[in-house]
């Protein structure tokens, strides 16, 4: 996740199928998630795992957690392996991660109220809800942090809310689905392009 000028960071998460893999890989996506919280589109380690080899190498790997145990992030980190490790702000600050790898990038998902770290993921107050977010708060936000907006974004509004927020980057999940938990190709193609579109107008000015 390093910073590059006039760059936007588009991540496509909650993937469950190799289909979905391949279109964001295709699509030029900068990151691909897989969510290990409770969700319809939770996946275990191993699919985890089995998903993301085609992605080994090319495209940074996240691991998307709410509120989980040690234990559960341990198995995650040898198991899975993540490039990124993506959860609440509240949860990175009480983990223990191996020395091994202690300089791992992480994601934080942050709440309103919350210390505001350098970069974080906004979604407003409930993750994986679908719900569009304050887009007027993302960019006071967005002023003063990288803010990677998440939250109700699709392939038709994507392009307005980078217009409106000029965040570091965007992420979505449900707005590329067939179905709940299903991702659809040809969705995350549409939103990869648009959000690339939508590019220069909203951060040739900083």
């Amino acid at each position: 996740m390093n910073s590059r000028p006039l760059t936007l960071w588009v991540k496509i998460c909650g993937l469950t199928t190799s289909e979905a893999v391949e279109a964001a890989m295709a699509a030029g996506a900068d990151a691909i998630g897989f969510v290990f919280a409770e969700s319809a589109r939770r996946v275990d380690t191993s699919a985890a795992c089995r998903l993301a080899r085609a992605a080994r190498g090319k495209v940074p790997c996240v691991a998307v957690m709410r509120h989980p145990a040690q234990s559960q992030v341990d198995e995650i980190i040898t198991g899975f392996r993540p490039d990124i490790l993506q959860s609440d702000a509240q949860d990175l600050e009480r983990l223990a991660l191996p020395r091994k790898i202690e300089r791992l990038p992480v994601l934080r998902t942050w709440r309103v109220g919350e210390t505001l770290p350098p970069r974080l993921l906004f979604e407003g107050s409930v993750s994986g809800a679908g719900q569009v977010c304050d887009w007027r708060a993302a960019c006071t936000v967005a002023r003063r942090a990288q803010l990677v907006l998440a939250g109700g974004l699709d392939p038709d509004n994507v392009a307005a809310a980078i217009a409106a927020v000029r965040p570091f980057g965007v992420d979505v999940s449900s707005g590329v689905e067939s179905r709940l938990g299903i991702k659809d190709p040809e969705a995350i193609t549409r939103f990869v392009a648009a959000a690339r579109a939508a590019r220069p107008a909203s951060l040739e000015e900083r």
